[in-house]
């Protein structure tokens, strides 16, 4: 049986952004196991913030900002302060999750992340705003009246919400995080932020006891 590894994420977490290089290159590293069938890939969204139209509280405002200094300085990760001040926060990434589970109906999930990822992190764009992320969809080709209407339908079929479900009944309330599934069993994998090979070698070990 094939193990799937799940990469539980949000478009908007400030430490995913700071993990995508890693996680480039782990994907990379894993390429042999997925050639054998060993194993798959599957991302699933974790929902990091619900709708909200309320300005984001200066508190959670000056914690985000810190936050994006201490990722920098430990990962070496790109950001653009000017967000703070050109735009107005809002602690709301639902919008940019279903984004995400548009794009990927149409087999372009992680173009969608890229494109949210940059427009938020180095243009200082806010991805909670719908006009943004239309300007991200059209950048992958997606008409403008299609992507609104399935914005619409996954928010009206509650798909973002049962995946969040999905991720909290496994244990995945940290963004990112990987573990490794196969069958009913599971098997979380710790995260390295600056190096792939613990991971690889965490997933292979994952594989070898969920098969025993």
């Amino acid at each position: 049986m094939t193990a799937t590894l799940i990469y539980c994420y949000d478009p908007m977490c400030s430490w995913c952004w700071g993990f995508t290089p890693t996680w480039q290159a782990l994907k990379s590293a894993l390429a042999p196991l997925i050639d054998k069938k060993e194993l798959t890939i599957q991302p699933m969204l974790g929902g990091l913030a619900v709708d909200s139209n309320a300005p984001m509280p200066l508190p959670m405002r000056d914690k985000l900002q810190a936050t994006w200094q201490q990722i920098s300085q430990q990962l070496g990760t790109e950001f653009n302060y000017d967000f703070w001040t050109e735009c107005q926060p809002r602690r709301s990434t639902y919008p940019a999750c279903r984004a995400c589970l548009v794009a990927r109906d149409q087999g372009l999930e992680e173009e969608m992340i890229e494109q949210i990822q940059h427009a938020y992190y180095l243009h200082a764009k806010n991805p909670s705003d719908l006009d943004t992320l239309t300007e991200c969809a059209h950048k992958l080709g997606m008409k403008e009246t299609g992507f609104l209407k399935a914005m619409e339908h996954v928010k009206a079929t509650e798909q973002l919400e049962l995946e969040v479900s999905q991720a909290r009944q496994l244990g995945l309330n940290s963004f990112p995080s990987l573990a490794v599934i196969q069958g009913n069993r599971f098997i979380a994998i710790p995260l390295n932020y600056q190096d792939s090979a613990p991971m690889v070698a965490a997933i292979q070990q994952a594989i070898s006891e969920l098969s025993q």
